[in-house]
């Protein structure tokens, strides 16, 4: 690949097709539906369900209505099921039935303004419902679910094709938070034997077959996020972010780098100014404890500025233009996060538009509609 001048994030579509089947593989006997919501996590909502769906995907997860009406211009005429997390709000319902996505209900004013709509549209409504199992951020409670259940006149025009909870503490596999939802889910699977039911997410695909049910909802693994927070030998990393080294100086002991005096160092060292900072997604947080990956080997980061990073060179042989792999196969997502203190969603989501993007892997062609 030619130099560049700028920052570059490289996007790896045959690394997804892997995480995908080992997932698939993990949870065998549910479908796997990927999420990509925030534009894929931050690596392109587009391309990546091109590529999934080739690999055989048929259900997508976003957050916001205006995602999913973006995924459906993206994918076509293809019957993929998109839906719609943030599910049904009054004046939505034209714009979903027009992009045919699926709300997933969590409130019981969602419940009563998607009835309605669906009534006077004088059509049903697909939607999932989301029932809240303990991690109390979204979803109607079990006893509301258990209240709907029995009332049919609450459910008028709503086709309920999907229930599903979210697990909070997923990424610990033994904590015991995970054992009551599930009993809780089982309750609530059974008000709607009906409908198809879900109820992992990334962690919770790789808890077990108690937590598969019909349908997992892989989001940060897919894109090389280990399910328990740290590195997975099973995934492969999806991103990787490089930027070119700008500068290379010679610091003495005593020597301050940056901004303000906190950072500085002990002894003689050759450090590496890079051209990539937090406006292209690098977190500054990860300074200090983050590592780049720079001439064979990890090495720490210094600072992270706006626009440049500081990295220890040691002995590394190196010149000016060489590229930094900040985020990758060898600069690890979850390391990354760690560093930051932070998680790997978050390091995935803030990588900017700003470094130039490029899609290697096997490539799927777009159809001319979906050019238009």
């Amino acid at each position: 690949m030619a130099p560049s001048s700028r920052a570059r994030l490289t996007v790896d579509l045959d690394a997804l097709a892997h995480n995908f089947h080992a997932i698939a593989a993990e949870s065998a006997g549910a479908e796997t539906a990927p999420v990509v919501k925030a534009d894929g996590y931050g690596l392109g909502a587009a391309p990546l369900a091109h590529r999934l769906w080739a690999e055989g995907a048929r259900t997508f997860f976003v957050a916001r209505l205006a995602e999913g009406e973006a995924l459906r211009a993206a994918l076509g005429p293809r019957h993929a099921t998109i839906l719609v997390l943030d599910g049904f709000t009054p004046g939505t319902g034209p714009r979903l039935a027009a992009a045919n996505l699926t709300p997933v209900l969590s409130g019981m004013g969602q419940v009563s303004a998607a009835s309605a709509f669906a009534v006077s549209a004088r059509a049903p409504l697909p939607c999932a419902l989301q029932v809240d199992t303990g991690m109390n951020r979204q979803g109607i409670t079990v006893a509301q679910a258990a209240a709907v259940a029995q009332s049919p006149d609450r459910l008028r025009g709503l086709d309920i094709g999907l229930v599903m909870s979210h697990l909070g503490c997923g990424a610990e596999p033994d904590h015991p938070r995970n054992r009551q939802q599930l009993a809780a889910f089982h309750q609530v699977r059974a008000l709607f034997p009906e409908a198809r039911a879900s109820l992992a997410a990334s962690a919770g695909a790789f808890l077990g077959p108690d937590y598969r049910f019909d349908l997992v909802r892989p989001g940060v693994s897919l894109y090389g996020g280990g399910p328990q927070e740290r590195f997975d030998p099973r995934l492969r990393a999806v991103a990787r972010l490089e930027a070119p080294i700008l500068d290379i100086r010679n610091l003495n002991p005593g020597d301050l780098i940056g901004y303000g005096d906190t950072i500085g160092v002990d002894r003689a060292t050759r450090v590496a100014v890079v051209g990539a900072g937090y406006a292209d997604g690098v977190i500054r947080a990860a300074r200090r404890q983050g590592q780049a990956f720079v001439g064979g080997a990890l090495r720490r980061l210094y600072i992270v500025d706006m626009d440049l990073t500081v990295v220890d060179l040691g002995d590394a042989d190196v010149q000016l233009g060489d590229m930094v792999e900040l985020l990758g196969p060898n600069a690890l997502l979850d390391d990354l996060a760690q560093a930051a203190g932070s998680i790997a969603h978050e390091c995935l989501v803030r990588l900017s538009p700003r470094a130039e993007r490029v899609y290697v892997g096997e490539k799927v062609a777009e159809p001319a509609w979906a050019a238009r």
